[in-house]
């Protein structure tokens, strides 16, 4: 059974989260660690000790994931430390990415459900969603909710598609599907998943929706609501007017050659089950 699994990265970006990264490696549990080969946290410059944190913690929990530890070469931004993990997991060879926030917001235990069903074979994105009948919501304010499923109404109508949401802590990706470094362009700030959403509709990626669990307690957000809001509406109408065209646009708004960074720590040792 055990051979037939696949090979399985979670990425985990990492900024300024030393209390709440340690949390996270916490659900890794023995459920969890029998399909993970690795467990990779990216920490973009975090000016905290978060990095730290999350490899004292890896020390202790992880038994039979490995773990990595790494750091940016340079700050760039969430939607970069997208793109050097994709880079990475690719050229190791692995099968899927996860991808799971460093701050303690999603669960990756809500993952199970779909590796151990099997659902995950038959999508390019599986993507969690905040917003569908199953999911469970804790700390979350009414008017935020309120305005994320307005923002998924207006991108359904656009990419003519069914969207639970645009982009929430738990995502997973089947690699052959990304091998073409097609994003590169992409945003590295925040909106890189909405634009990495409407690039999979646009190129008829197998996307599904799973219901997630969600919480805010004490996250730092950096995000500034309002003019985030804005950015988005204007992404959306560029891509509405564009299609293709906008999807190969260069949106950095500091083009890096390569994501790169440092491997800072390993741990290759696993027990044996």
């Amino acid at each position: 059974m055990a051979d037939t699994k696949p090979r399985i990265l979670v990425f985990i970006p990492a900024y300024r989260c030393a209390d709440q990264v340690t949390r996270v490696l916490d659900q890794f549990d023995a459920r969890v660690q029998a399909w993970i080969d690795t467990a990779i946290v990216v920490d973009n410059r975090s000016p905290d000790n978060t990095l730290d944190a999350a490899v004292a913690r890896a020390r202790e929990r992880l038994t039979r994931t490995r773990f990595i530890g790494w750091r940016n070469d340079d700050n760039y931004g969430l939607g970069g430390s997208h793109k050097a993990a994709f880079r990475y997991a690719i050229e190791q060879g692995f099968d899927y990415l996860v991808v799971l926030h460093g701050d303690d917001q999603a669960d990756v235990r809500d993952l199970l459900p779909q590796l151990e069903s099997g659902a995950y074979r038959d999508t390019d994105c599986l993507l969690g969603a905040r917003f569908m009948r199953g999911s469970r919501l804790l700390g979350y304010s009414f008017v935020r909710t309120i305005g994320n499923r307005v923002y998924n109404a207006l991108f359904s109508l656009v990419a003519g598609r069914r969207i639970h949401d645009l982009g929430s802590g738990l995502n997973m990706y089947r690699l052959t599907t990304f091998r073409d470094f097609y994003y590169k362009g992409f945003p590295d700030d925040l909106t890189f998943n909405y634009v990495m959403l409407l690039g999979s509709y646009h190129a008829r990626q197998r996307v599904r929706y799973f219901p997630i669990s969600w919480r805010e307690e004490d996250q730092v957000s950096n995000v500034r609501l309002f003019r985030q809001a804005f950015k988005v509406l204007s992404l959306l109408g560029r891509f509405m007017l564009r299609r293709g065209t906008f999807l190969r646009e260069d949106m950095r708004g500091k083009a890096f050659e390569r994501y790169s960074g440092q491997v800072v720590y390993r741990q290759d040792t696993v027990a044996q089950p």
